[in-house]
């Protein structure tokens, strides 16, 4: 299996996670065709739930794992480092077990706290049920992880992007045929429906254990067989376990404050907007809009951060384990440069044509679009915020990550239900208060993690700051161009048919002027380098 360096890793991750996110929004057209609002907020309480008890069992090993195997590839330790990935998973089978119980056990504990004594909707049974099925994921997903993990600290990229695509596949199939013939086949219930759908997390992660695992026991350039040498004697089972623990405890930590302040909204807003006089039907839709079908398309977004994000934290570990702090440095610009090119365009174009992006993949809705409007935008802030979190985990500043999250999960905790107050009392939707709430709470932390980056290796922040000031100019530029476009061509229509047009128009018109500025204001050479449009002068000359 061939080694990958940092922006080809980077590169590969984003477009197998790319590919995923393709493929997770197309299948949400029919899915949400079959299931509607009510079946989509069930599924988003599930996901939600699982999401926690997930990143309790497995976000600290695979990272660790991942983080550890590549500092010792780097020392010629490789008989330790296969010790390690071997303790790795018998860690991890334990915390599989423990977490599944406990979620399958007070799943109508948990069920009841989401949605208390609100009538109307889904009912505490319903999605007690959907958690129960979707916990059984948990005793497979961790070891997909782990093993993933091992494979990109070698640097090896690939064989996680296809099992990514596959575990994508199998699970986008096991959803739409199985809710499918479940409501408009054999005609049962809406939940057995989505307890169907999200048992296909379960079968995915089954498919890719046993692509990940093939491919690691018939890898070749692993050094599974190396023999121990002197100086790795030294290095015991309890060392390497102490080692694992140290370097997982603060990603579990702070996978879990992260998932804990995505979860306040499933917890706050249903029953908030319900106090406010939203009927529970408008309430239930903004909770599986902001949970749900618009995150599916946030994901689009994501997926570059994701991508940047997987490749980053093994070379970043690697150079920072030999004190190459010049190479460090350059890699965190690089990578914000590169979130930044991307991103920001891309959030806005989505923004700018909500209605139209909303009717292809759910038809018209005025409210949903609207809440889609915002959300896509808080993306910018809380991609940049997730390549710094685990940047400085990537350099064992734990301390300044978790003061982050920390902070912003209180803030967030405390601010949610009177932000929503606060908006419906000065005339605003009080949806709109959560996503606001998020921006603001995304950038501070940034500004913050900027600082404790600057802090621990004294980085110069000139070049991404630069890149960004371009790059939100170009993007200005654009939005004004499709601004005008909009004056004679309105990008908005009812008709899915149509919309697609008006989203082939515009995206072809808004990506033609940015790269137009990007490329005139030399952004493009300054953050992939002069290599990267070599074809053009070599075909069309200067």
């Amino acid at each position: 299996m061939k080694k990958t360096g940092f922006l080809a890793g980077a590169a590969i991750s984003t477009i197998g996670i790319v590919l995923c996110k393709v493929i997770g929004l197309v299948y949400v057209i029919p899915f949400y065709a079959i299931i509607g609002t009510q079946g989509g907020a069930l599924y988003s309480y599930a996901y939600s739930i699982y999401n926690i008890f997930l990143n309790l069992a497995t976000s600290g090993i695979p990272v660790a794992m991942s983080k550890i195997v590549s500092e010792f590839n780097e020392m010629g330790y490789y008989n330790t480092k296969e010790r390690t990935f071997k303790i790795g998973l018998r860690i991890i089978s334990i915390l599989c077990i423990i977490s599944f119980l406990v979620l399958f056990i007070f799943a109508p504990q948990v069920a009841y706290l989401i949605i208390g004594d609100v009538k109307g909707g889904n009912t505490i049974e319903d999605v007690t049920m959907v958690i129960r099925v979707i916990s059984t994921a948990i005793l497979v997903v961790p070891h997909l992880s782990v093993s993933k993990g091992y494979l990109q600290g070698h640097k090896i990229m690939q064989v996680s992007s296809i099992a990514d695509v596959l575990e994508q596949l199998v699970r986008v199939a096991v959803i739409l045929i199985g809710s499918f013939l479940a409501l408009k086949v054999l005609h049962l219930s809406l939940n057995t429906a989505v307890g169907i759908a999200v048992f296909a997390a379960t079968v995915g992660a089954v498919a890719a254990y046993f692509y990940v695992h093939s491919k690691i026991k018939h890898g070749k350039g692993l050094n599974r067989e190396a023999k121990r040498l002197p100086e790795e004697a030294k290095i015991t089972d309890k060392k390497i376990v102490n080692k694992v623990i140290f370097y997982a405890m603060p990603f579990v930590v702070i996978s879990l404050l992260e998932t804990l302040f995505v979860n306040v909204d499933v917890f706050t807003v249903v029953k908030s907007l319900v106090g406010l006089g939203y009927t529970t039907k408008i309430a239930e839709n903004v909770i599986s809009v902001i949970s749900t079908w618009g995150s599916k398309l946030n994901m689009i977004v994501m997926a570059v951060s994701t991508g940047i994000i997987t490749s980053l934290i093994p070379t970043i570990a690697s150079s920072y384990a030999v004190k190459n702090i010049k190479e460090v440095n350059s890699k965190i610009n690089q990578a914000l440069q590169i979130l930044c090119l991307v991103i920001i365009p891309l959030s806005v174009g989505m923004s700018f044509m909500s209605k139209a992006v909303w009717t292809v993949f759910y038809g018209y809705n005025a409210l949903n679009s609207s809440i889609f409007r915002l959300l896509i935008l808080s993306q910018i802030p809380l991609a940049i915020c997730s390549v710094l979190i685990n940047t400085n985990q990537a350099m064992t500043n734990t301390k300044a990550t978790v003061t982050a999250l920390l902070g912003s999960l209180m803030f967030k905790i405390v601010f949610n239900v009177p932000m929503m107050h606060l908006f419906n009392k000065i005339g605003l939707e009080a949806y709109f208060a959560t996503i606001t709430l998020n921006i603001l709470i995304d950038v501070v932390e940034s500004i913050y993690l900027m600082y404790m980056v600057k802090k621990k290796t004294n980085i110069n922040f000139t070049k991404y700051l630069r890149t960004f000031v371009k790059v939100i100019l170009c993007t200005v530029i654009m939005v004004l161009g499709l601004s005008i476009l909009n004056l004679f061509i309105p990008n908005f229509s009812a008709s899915r048919f149509i919309s697609i047009i008006y989203i082939v128009l515009y995206g072809v018109v808004g990506a033609v002027i940015y790269f137009i500025m990007a490329y005139k204001s030399n952004t493009i050479k300054e953050v992939l380098g002069e290599d990267v449009l070599d074809f053009k002068t070599r075909k069309w000359g200067k």
